[in-house]
């Protein structure tokens, strides 16, 4: 949203836990050719950061890599989101004091 640019949910898994984004567009890579010795770097790595770190916020543990990517020649940016497990939320306070 921030970006402003639409991810498509795709391929989710059979326990619903699983599921893939796939961006038409990236914003952060508008200027960028990675070199022939930088084929394992993934260069907007962060994003797949940002969505954990947003996930955390809401008690979910989860796995977020690359799938595919325009840069190395792929048709589209692709990030697969794995639940690892739901983290039960913790009070730092009981109400009854």
């Amino acid at each position: 949203m921030f970006l402003g640019v639409t991810a498509t949910v795709t391929n989710w898994d059979a326990e619903g836990t699983s599921c893939s984004l796939v961006l038409s567009e990236n914003p952060l890579v508008g200027f960028v050719e990675l070199p022939d010795t930088c084929h394992g770097l993934y260069y907007c790595n962060i994003l797949c950061g940002v969505i954990r770190g947003a996930l955390e916020m809401v008690s979910m543990k989860t796995e977020v890599t690359w799938v595919r990517d325009v840069l190395h020649g792929d048709d589209a940016y692709e990030m697969h989101v794995k639940l690892i497990k739901q983290v039960p939320e913790e009070y730092p306070y009981k109400d009854d004091e």
